[in-house]
């Protein structure tokens, strides 16, 4: 999945401003920067770059800055929306998606500071208003996390 030195970047690719589009998320909670490549209906190669200037490296760990494995579930979770929004052709609807389970959570190896964090997401399951995923982050191909998690895909809260 990694794009050569002077290939063409995949017609599925996303740039910062298509994902800003795509999500609500914004800095500090903003955990994609890239989107390397979709199939529509199937699955996301999305890259979060893990820079020492977070914020929650300031406390998760002085002295051994490591990224909450939460974080890592909450960045393949925001690329499972933009799968999502493009799969169910909700683009521009204002719907928002929603955890709604976390299960078999695995933390192979911890996430540090200067690394390209890659995220994989998948469809295990495809509904109109609740789907399920598989998902797993990696630096450089060595798995940091595993997951599957249940998103429904809801209307904004009224203002």
């Amino acid at each position: 999945m990694s794009n050569q030195a002077g290939a063409e970047p995949s017609a599925s690719a996303r740039d910062i401003r298509q994902i800003l589009n795509a999500l609500p998320h914004r800095y500090p909670l903003l955990l994609v920067d890239r989107v390397k490549s979709m199939e529509i209906g199937e699955s996301i190669h999305a890259v979060k770059a893990v820079s020492f200037n977070e914020q929650f490296f300031q406390g998760h760990f002085p002295g051994r800055p490591i990224m909450p494995g939460v974080l890592q579930i909450e960045a393949l979770a925001q690329a499972a929306a933009i799968l999502a929004i493009e799969s169910l052709e909700l683009a521009g609807s204002n719907k928002l998606v929603y955890f709604m389970a976390i299960e078999e959570a695995k933390f192979r190896a911890p996430v540090e500071p200067g690394v390209l964090l890659d995220l994989e997401v998948g469809f295990v399951q495809k509904r109109a208003r609740v789907c399920k995923f598989w998902g797993k982050a990696s630096i450089e191909g060595k798995v940091t996390c595993e997951v599957q998690f249940t998103a429904m895909i809801a209307d904004p809260p009224e203002s």
